[in-house]
C-alpha cells in the first residue's frame, strides 16, 4: 500500500491524461493516482480505464456524471483518501503544465523537511511560468499579490494548484465546509491551513502552458476567486492563528 495519492481532477483531458499516468508510475516512490473526470466526453475515462489495465491497483477512477468543479473534485478526493491509509495527498493537473517529476520534491518538503503544505511555486527563486502570454502573467502575479495584501498570508503563490498536504492537514480542516468551485478552493485550502497553524513550504518549480487541450480558467473563476478572498479575510478577522504558522522556500 502507497502512502502517496495524486488525485487528478479531468475534464476533457484526452490527450494528456494517458501520458500523465504513464509519467507519474515512472517516478521512484510508488505513487497512487485518482482521476476524477467530471463526465469528460472525449473518452478521457476510457483511457483511464485502459491505463487501469496496465498499472493495476495503482490507479484508481471516480466518474460523475457532470461537470461539477475543480474544488468537489478535490474534496471528493481528499475524503476518498482518509478513508484509506494515505498519509500525503497531492493537487496536480492533468496538462503537464506541473511537471510529474517534482511530485518527489513536493513530498520531500512533506516527508522529510517538515512541511505540513508543500506548494509547488512559480514566484518564489528558481520558479518560472513558461509559454504564458503577457497578460495571463500579469493577471496571475496581481492576483497573487492581491491574495496576500487581503490574507496576510505569505506565500508568493497562493493561487498555486500544485500541492502536497500532509493527512493531519485533511484530518483538521472541516472540508465540508469549504464551499469554492474553481481557483479560489486553492487559495482557501491554503489559507485555512495557515490559519489552523500548520506549516507552509514553497518549492520552486517551472510551470509550462498546456500544449494538448483547452483551459479551464474563465471569467467566474476569476470573480469567486476575487470576492472569495475577501470572504475568507472578513470570516477570519476575529479569529488568531492557533500558532505561529511558517512560511518557507527550499
Amino acid at each position: 500500500m502507497s502512502d502517496k495519492l495524486v488525485i487528478i481532477p479531468t475534464y476533457k483531458e484526452r490527450e494528456n491524461i494517458g501520458r500523465m499516468i504513464d509519467a507519474v508510475m515512472a517516478l521512484e516512490g510508488q505513487f497512487h493516482i485518482l482521476i476524477i473526470d467530471d463526465g469528460s466526453p472525449d473518452g478521457t475515462a476510457d483511457i483511464v480505464r485502459e491505463k487501469q489495465d496496465d498499472y493495476g491497483p495503482f490507479i484508481f477512477l471516480i466518474e460523475r456524471e457532470k461537470k461539477l468543479g475543480l474544488g468537489t473534485a478535490y474534496i471528493y478526493g481528499f475524503k476518498w483518501g482518509l478513508e484509506r491509509d494515505y498519509q500525503y495527498f497531492f493537487e496536480m493537473d492533468a496538462d503537464f503544465s506541473h511537471p510529474p517529476v517534482d511530485l518527489l520534491r513536493l513530498y520531500k518538503a512533506c516527508a522529510e523537511d517538515g512541511a505540513d503544505v508543500a506548494i509547488g511555486s512559480r514566484y518564489v527563486p528558481g520558479g518560472g511560468v513558461v509559454n504564458w502570454p503577457k497578460d495571463r502573467l500579469i493577471l496571475s502575479k496581481g492576483a497573487s499579490l492581491y491574495t496576500r495584501i487581503i490574507t496576510g498570508m505569505p506565500v508568493m503563490d497562493p493561487t498555486a494548484g500544485f500541492i502536497c498536504y500532509a493527512r493531519p492537514v485533511l484530518e483538521t480542516l472541516d472540508l465540508d465546509k469549504i464551499r469554492f468551485v474553481g481557483y479560489a478552493f486553492q487559495i482557501g485550502m491554503k489559507y485555512l491551513a495557515y490559519k489552523a497553524g500548520f506549516t507552509l513550504k514553497e518549492v520552486p518549480i517551472q510551470f509550462v502552458e498546456r500544449e494538448f487541450g483547452v483551459s479551464k480558467m474563465h471569467s467566474g473563476i476569476i470573480k469567486e476567486a476575487i470576492i472569495g478572498v475577501l470572504n475568507l479575510r472578513l470570516s477570519s478577522v476575529f479569529k488568531p492563528r492557533r500558532m505561529k504558522a511558517k512560511s518557507t522556500t527550499e
